[in-house]
């Protein structure tokens, strides 16, 4: 299944990508036609072995009898925004059964769950679905991505009440001022407007309206230096003013974004090394305090980079991430990344649990396979046809 979905993404990005030698084209295109060699010796089953279906094994090893996965190995924790990716994940692959797992664990919970929080799925819980903690919009947005995903992908509306409830929650957090609360804590009081979710949550609800005219004129007043052009992440915080993931979020997500905005992100981007294996890596810290590479978010950026047609910076990022493979000691050919590469802090003062240097993480593990299954899970979201005036990051 995972060869039969690699033949659908490499036609795919052959539409879109004009880098591209003619050469190569015809022989992969040769490969699709027939559907009987292999692909060229540059990119050979026995690569993709190494790699991808390892990755794969291990991401499809992680998922419960439940239908959830735990964010990673040592760990009781299951994130929402971690159970998205997953069945983002099992798209790309063709697993279709495997994402209708994820799905249908939040689908059965409508009315015990989503209802009873007044909207919104837990962020957190234990694997057995016990002891959720808020909801946050973020990670709500990246299931209605996924589910939007699944419909496109899998071509029926099995799971079109949920995206509808999800959708209207997203819709209601939304403010006078255009931008989006980011949920309720545990204690029901209201969760700060968060730049991330909110792009996220443009995302996430399809079509443009007068929701999104609203976000767009929310981050123009509210969340852009109109001097370096870049997305703010928290602008009364002089030190964490900027966050990594809105530049490659950003250009991911915005119809034209000018690709600058990953060439600025060189200010997070510091060499550490890896305390799992002792590699020197090079990639992209949450902030500019520039103590630790995060792995995920240097995931991010390769996609971001393929996206931008900037193939030398996408190629060297996922080579310093090959680096991070990790071996899985439980499972026979399967492996992982981890969320970072040292014990450190994320955006902000906060330390790193534990084991995140340490032992394969599905979200880093996910937006590798991303990369090298040429899949985007942001890509239908960001086709909306925003009017040339509402694109406030082009003047």
């Amino acid at each position: 299944m995972l060869k039969k979905s690699l033949i659908f993404t490499i036609l795919g990005f052959l539409v879109v990508s004009c880098t591209l030698d003619t050469t190569e084209e015809y022989d992969a295109l040769l490969y699709i036609e027939n559907g009987l060699p292999d692909l060229p010796q540059n990119n050979t089953e026995d690569n993709l072995e190494s790699e991808v279906l390892q990755i794969s094994h291990w991401i499809n090893n992680m998922q419960l009898p439940n239908g959830l996965l735990t964010s990673s190995e040592k760990t009781d924790n299951v994130s929402l925004y971690d159970n998205s990716l997953a069945a983002l994940a099992f798209l790309a692959e063709g697993e279709i059964e495997q994402a209708e797992r994820v799905f249908d664990y939040f689908n059965e919970r409508i009315d015990s769950e989503f209802a009873q929080n007044n909207g919104g799925f837990y962020q957190l819980r234990n694997s057995d679905g016990s002891n959720g903690a808020r909801t946050w919009l973020g990670d709500n947005a990246w299931l209605l991505i996924a589910l939007n995903n699944y419909k496109e992908i899998a071509g029926n509306n099995k799971y079109d009440i949920l995206a509808l409830e999800l959708e209207n929650w997203i819709r209601s957090l939304q403010d006078e001022d255009g931008g989006l609360w980011g949920g309720f804590n545990e204690d029901g009081t209201q969760i700060h407007k968060v730049t991330e979710g909110i792009i996220m949550a443009f995302n996430a609800v399809e079509g443009y309206d007068d929701f999104h005219k609203g976000i767009l004129n929310y981050l123009k007043q509210e969340r852009w230096n109109t001097i370096e052009k870049l997305l703010v992440a928290w602008p009364e915080n002089e030190t964490h003013y900027y966050a990594m993931d809105l530049h490659s979020l950003g250009y991911l997500i915005f119809e034209n974004f000018p690709e600058e905005v990953l060439i600025k992100a060189d200010r997070y981007k510091n060499t550490q090394i890896a305390s799992f294996n002792g590699e020197v890596i090079t990639g992209y810290c949450f902030d500019e305090d520039k103590d630790v590479i995060w792995l995920e978010g240097s995931a991010q950026m390769a996609l971001a980079f393929k996206e931008a047609n900037m193939t030398n910076e996408s190629n060297n990022a996922l080579e310093q991430l090959k680096k991070a493979q990790m071996k899985n000691s439980v499972w026979e050919s399967s492996m992982g990344i981890p969320y970072a590469t040292n014990v450190g802090t994320s955006y902000g003062s906060s330390l790193l649990w534990e084991d995140a240097a340490s032992t394969p993480a599905i979200s880093s593990s996910i937006w590798y396979l991303f990369n090298e299954l040429y899949f985007n899970p942001l890509t239908l979201g960001r086709q909306k046809n925003i009017p040339a005036e509402d694109m406030f990051w082009n003047y």
